[in-house]
């Protein structure tokens, strides 16, 4: 019978790929640490670099932060609106 595949989460591939950059424990350390195998501890120290420079090309797109606002902002008005007229029909049934 064969052992399942497990998957990691791009967050504990990065916490590794840290984790060997440091270089404060050999890779037979992290590897104990982790249980992970060595191969891979190298190759997602690898990525990590190739891919680094990604994080600071990207820029937040204002455009979906204003968009964002619009629609709260509209979701505020469209409450305040149906408040009031629970207010209005409250007084009218004596409540």
């Amino acid at each position: 019978m064969r052992a399942k595949r497990r998957k990691f989460t791009a967050a504990f591939k990065a916490q590794v790929a840290i984790a060997a950059l440091k270089e404060r424990e050999t890779l037979e350390e992290l590897t104990k640490r982790f249980e992970v195998q060595p191969a891979l501890i190298s190759r997602w120290k690898q990525e990590f670099l190739a891919r680094s420079s990604e994080i600071f090309e990207t820029h937040p797109p204002e455009e979906d932060f204003e968009a964002e606002r619009e629609k709260l902002y509209a979701k505020i008005g469209q409450l305040e609106v149906e408040r009031d007229w629970l207010k209005k029909i409250s007084k009218r049934a004596g409540l």
